[in-house]
């Protein structure tokens, strides 16, 4: 695997080093031939037309259709079957609330060098890899391409993203599982504050399209113990809503609703078939995503 760029922000290369070994694995049928673990030496007609997308800086020139230029004076190329491989989106929360952060950095942060990490692994192993970001809707929509200059457009993306704004992660996701016409595999990362039902009903959708989903539910440590020793004042960093309290008054309460919380998603993700994963930022995400990528690949043998 050749050597990852050393000025990316995101981008841990010792990291790397160590999951190179790993490949990213979809569970069930995804359309294409995963051609991409074991490239194909059939190209160009050789195989069946599958669609025209457009070029970027980086694609082999060979692959464009002058037909259609000549028609439309724009470039296209042509992808076959056995050139689709496998399409992983990349889908990140960007909204305001992803910008908490205590001791171990943000939930954004931890998202972006997870998702740096990833799209580097599937690109490198001949697979696409996309990225969407959102907030209410979705700020950046780079769709999946395969070659390693894509690479720069998701790294340069990840760079400058910045939590900002309220969150609406179930019309997005709705809207997704429409856009994404082919069966792909769609790995989101959010802190998910929303109305479980509505989640569930999003992720039945996504399924229903024949999309494999794993979320990766990112949760600061101070959130789940909620140890705060004396009165404090929270703030919604979506709104303008915000209360004072004794935390010692609310404690079990609060344990108690997010236990609730927690166990009715993971619960609804098993039964719709989504991979769920609860993550803490003061875990080293290089262990997360050693287990993930381990788990996917025993599942497939």
């Amino acid at each position: 695997m050749p050597q990852p760029p050393a000025n990316r922000r995101f981008l841990d290369q010792d990291a790397i080093r160590r999951l190179s070994r790993l490949q990213v694995w979809p569970r069930g049928l995804v359309l294409g031939s995963f051609t991409g673990m074991h490239r194909s030496p059939h190209r160009g007609a050789s195989v069946e037309f599958a669609e025209y997308r457009k070029y970027v800086p980086g694609d082999d020139i060979r692959h464009i259709d002058w037909r259609v230029y000549g028609r439309s004076d724009r470039f296209y190329l042509k992808e076959f079957e056995a050139d689709t491989n496998m399409r992983c989106h990349l889908v990140i929360d960007a909204s305001a609330s992803m910008g908490f952060a205590r001791d171990h950095g943000s939930r954004l942060n931890y998202a972006c060098q997870m998702a740096a990490i990833l799209s580097y692994l599937v690109v490198h192993q001949g697979d696409h890899v996309g990225l969407q970001t959102f907030d209410t809707a979705l700020r950046h929509d780079i769709p999946p391409r395969a070659n390693p200059s894509h690479l720069a457009n998701i790294f340069d993306t990840l760079d400058g993203l910045e939590a900002t704004g309220e969150s609406d992660v179930v019309s997005v996701m709705h809207e997704l599982a429409a856009r994404i016409r082919r069966r792909a595999f769609v790995v989101v990362f959010s802190d998910f504050f929303t109305d479980i039902p509505a989640l569930l009903d999003c992720f039945r959708h996504m399924r229903h399209r024949k999309h494999d989903l794993a979320v990766f539910h990112l949760l600061d440590r101070a959130e789940l113990d909620f140890q705060f020793d004396r009165p404090i004042r929270f703030t919604d960093m979506e709104g303008t809503a915000a209360i004072t309290t004794d935390p010692g008054a609310i404690r079990d309460d609060y344990r108690h609703a997010v236990t609730s919380f927690l166990e009715r998603l993971g619960t609804g993700c098993r039964e719709h078939g989504v991979d769920y994963y609860q993550v803490t930022t003061d875990e080293p995400y290089e262990e997360v995503l050693g287990r993930f990528l381990l788990e996917r690949q025993r599942s497939k043998r």
